[in-house]
């Protein structure tokens, strides 16, 4: 997960691995391209801003390592227009768990 607020990552990271996901944080794109290139994942749930940063620039680099990793696109803000290819979903912050445990399920 690449978020910045650590209530917000903390909040997730609990209830996936109430559902025995295991969970990698990132609290920076930088520390996510790390961990990116050390372990293998399945889905990255990936907000929109993370600090100055924008989260999407982490998407060329997940394509090239992992090309079917599923990605989760967070945001407060409603007016996205998150990037139209497979495997690329959107939730709008605030959101409720069922819908990140449904996407994350996908």
């Amino acid at each position: 997960m690449v978020e910045d607020d650590p209530a917000l990552r903390m909040l997730c990271r609990v209830n996936l691995e109430l559902e025995d996901y295991r969970v990698l944080e990132a609290p920076r794109i930088q520390r996510a391209e790390e961990l990116l290139r050390a372990e293998h994942v399945d889905v990255v749930l990936l907000d929109l801003h993370v600090g100055d940063r924008h989260g999407l620039e982490l998407l060329p680099m997940l394509r090239e390592l992992y090309p079917k990793t599923r990605v989760c696109l967070l945001s407060g803000t409603s007016e996205v227009d998150p990037p139209r290819e497979e495997g690329v979903m959107f939730i709008r912050k605030p959101f409720e768990l069922e819908v990140l445990s449904e996407t994350v399920r996908m």
